[in-house]
């Protein structure tokens, strides 16, 4: 039986590679990856995730998934400041261990906990490492990636 956490999991990769249209487009698309669920069950799961319909030209209307960034995150991100502080990540069982250089690591956290990440529970930081807490049954390959969004230079580490 799959677990809620890989049903999100798989609710958001649908909607951020394909346009959705209805609820019972949606759970078609879940049930060729092995999910079984209700429209009840997938109409919390998607206030869950806070997804939301937008206009398509084509289709009416589709299902997105907000960011979760304000303006002022992404002048951050863009401008890669504090993010420049970032020196290596390495796991331990599930959980992330990211270097910074002193004194960056409260800087780099507090913008990876502003990511609003489903992937990623939360970060305890340090003065030069943080703590990256992922979600039950979230891969480190899936940290990664999401990481890889707010600090470029991760990239080059795996």
């Amino acid at each position: 039986m799959k677990t809620k956490t890989q049903r999100i999991l798989a609710i958001r990769n649908i909607l951020e590679k394909q346009r959705i249209s209805s609820q019972e487009e949606l759970i078609k698309q879940l049930r060729k990856k092995g999910f079984h669920l209700t429209q009840a069950t997938l109409s919390r799961d998607l206030k869950f995730i806070r997804a939301g319909r937008i206009p398509d030209p084509e289709k009416g209307y589709v299902y997105f998934i907000p960011s979760g960034r304000g303006e002022q995150e992404n002048i951050l991100i863009k401008d890669n400041f504090p993010l420049n502080g970032f020196l290596s990540i390495d796991f331990a069982w599930h959980l992330g261990v990211l270097k910074t250089m002193p004194g960056y690591a409260n800087s780099i956290a507090s913008a990876i906990d502003r990511m609003d990440s489903y992937n990623i529970l939360g970060t305890v930081a340090g003065d030069d490492t943080i703590l990256i807490i992922p979600r039950e049954g979230v891969t480190r390959n899936d940290v990664l990636n999401e990481l890889t969004r707010l600090i470029p230079d991760l990239a080059k580490t795996f």
